[in-house]
């Protein structure tokens, strides 16, 4: 006969299999939990325009992607010419002073600016100050976005 122990038991491993196997298909797939990133950490790597530091680029539990990267541009600098792609990038300009190609208007924006970058529209930025000019981008792919892109 089963007892009422004994159901409790049952449940308590139910859930404990669930829980581990949640985390370990996590592990597996790579998916992204709650973070923190030290900035004293993330090294900077020298780019042709200036250095980057990758802080992540990972799969979330709602988007096929989640990136944060932070670009430091010496002046005069652009990363790559004016372009367009499906994902969406959000740019939080920390120091210096750039200009980014917004709807075909070159915008001249400081530090605590923030450049929405939608999907598929033509954009650019560069460092337009005299000294280095930093900015953080955190750029997405929802869910579905990267299988468009490898067909």
């Amino acid at each position: 006969m089963i007892t009422r122990r004994d159901l409790i038991v049952a449940a308590l491993a139910v859930c404990v299999t669930l829980v581990g196997a949640t985390a370990a298909a996590q592990l597996e797939t790579g998916v992204m939990g709650s973070s923190a990133f030290d900035w004293t950490t993330i090294e900077a790597r020298p780019t042709k325009a200036g250095a980057v530091r990758r802080f992540f680029q990972a799969p979330t539990r709602t988007l096929d992607e989640l990136e944060c990267h932070v670009t430091t541009l010496n002046p005069g600098q652009s990363p790559h010419p004016p372009h367009k792609h499906p994902d969406e990038e959000l740019i939080v300009v920390k120091e210096g002073t750039v200009e980014s190609l917004l709807n075909g208007e070159m915008r001249r924006l400081g530090p605590g600016s923030v450049i929405f970058q939608a999907s598929n529209q033509m954009h650019s930025i560069r460092n337009v100050g005299e000294g280095p000019a930093t900015y953080h981008v955190i750029k997405w792919n929802s869910p579905g976005m990267l299988k468009k892109k490898g067909a």
